[in-house]
């Protein structure tokens, strides 16, 4: 087992390509081949596993506490810049494209795809093979989508949440979403998404 140069144990490290700077919880297990992007981060209890094919999470994007990425029998995972993939998440073999969000509990199946700007809401369940278009809500047991809207601006902002709070943890402080100081990073980072300038982390 090798330590990341952060945190976080690693158990595949000849077939892992990570960031330097990307914040990986030290109780999260990541196996196979994996590559994460600048500025991203794994949470607690998370686990990412690829004993075949492999998984790719884009820059800024967080795993989430007790979210799971696998991969299908015969499709990778595959993660876009800007996501969240939030709290006790499946993807099991699943394309998301960049700036989604992935509610709570979601479980994303073998070969589907959601597109850039989306949002899956909290216990949808996406079947295997399922396309779902760019700026979608999407619902349901199966999923459905419920709506059409450029999810874009909210879900980055989250994700800059999770970048800023990553950042906070690496230093051992455990409140980074609380006082004065995160309010005038929320105002900075909602101007520069609205102009269009919150450049990712580069890397």
């Amino acid at each position: 087992m090798t330590e990341h140069a952060l945190s976080g144990p690693i158990r595949s490290p000849e077939l892992v390509d990570i960031h330097p700077s990307v914040f990986v919880h030290d109780t999260a297990v990541l196996y196979g081949k994996l590559t994460i992007g600048a500025g991203s981060s794994v949470w607690p209890g998370a686990v990412t596993r690829a004993e075949n094919d492999f998984i790719r999470i884009g820059r800024m994007s967080n795993v989430q506490d007790h979210a799971m990425v696998h991969v299908g029998t015969s499709d990778p995972s595959i993660i876009g810049d800007f996501c969240s993939i939030t709290h006790r998440v499946v993807v099991h073999g699943a394309k998301i494209g960049d700036n989604c969000l992935i509610g709570i509990g979601a479980v994303l199946m073998d070969g589907c795809e959601v597109g850039a700007g989306s949002i899956v809401a909290g216990g949808a369940f996406i079947p295997e093979g399922k396309v779902f278009p760019p700026n979608s809500i999407i619902m349901g047991m199966p999923a459905k989508v419920v709506a059409e809207r450029d999810n874009t601006a909210a879900n980055r902002l989250n994700a800059w949440m999770y970048w800023c709070n990553a950042q906070a943890y690496l230093a051992g402080k455990h409140r980074a979403w609380d006082g004065p100081e995160h309010e005038a990073f929320l105002e900075e980072i909602r101007a520069k998404i609205a102009a269009g300038e919150d450049h990712p982390v580069e890397g």
